[in-house]
């Protein structure tokens, strides 16, 4: 059996978290171990090149339920692939890379952008953005962040 590590922080099953990249300030994730990619909810999508590599604009609603808060955000796509979703429906989705905060944790991480307006997160964290890092208790809640709105 492998032990556990203090290298790694426990993290509830779902946190608040940020994307400093995205001036996103504050985002309630689920972390979702089953995933394997993460995913963030994202909406009006556009194309353009910048210093001749592509970029997309788009914009995001941080908190569920809520629309009056939109972020309109730009990041340069580091990939397009197909993401098969939790119901079996695949899909092509622009990837992007940008970092994610956790309380004190922060990491470089892949994000798929996919409208989540059905989903009950507006962002979820997958395994790949965990892996080596953080260990998931399901039986908590922010543990890494309060809990408030």
């Amino acid at each position: 059996m492998k032990k556990i590590t203090p290298s790694k922080l426990i993290a509830g099953w779902r946190e608040w978290g940020q994307l400093p990249d995205l001036n996103v300030e504050k985002i309630k994730v689920k972390l979702d171990t089953g995933a394997k990619t993460s995913s963030l909810h994202a909406f009006d999508l556009s194309l353009f090149t910048h210093m001749g590599k592509d970029w997309l604009q788009f914009d995001v609603h941080p908190f569920q339920d809520d629309e009056s808060i939109t972020h309109t955000c730009t990041s340069p796509i580091v990939d397009y692939r197909w993401i098969t979703s939790s119901s079996g429906h695949s899909q092509k989705r622009f990837i992007i890379e940008t970092t994610l905060k956790l309380g004190d944790f922060s990491s470089l991480i892949e994000i798929s952008l996919a409208n989540r307006d059905e989903m009950g997160f507006r962002m979820l964290v997958g395994r790949n953005a965990l892996k080596g890092r953080i260990l998931v208790d399901p039986s908590h809640s922010f543990l890494l962040s309060p809990s408030s709105h």
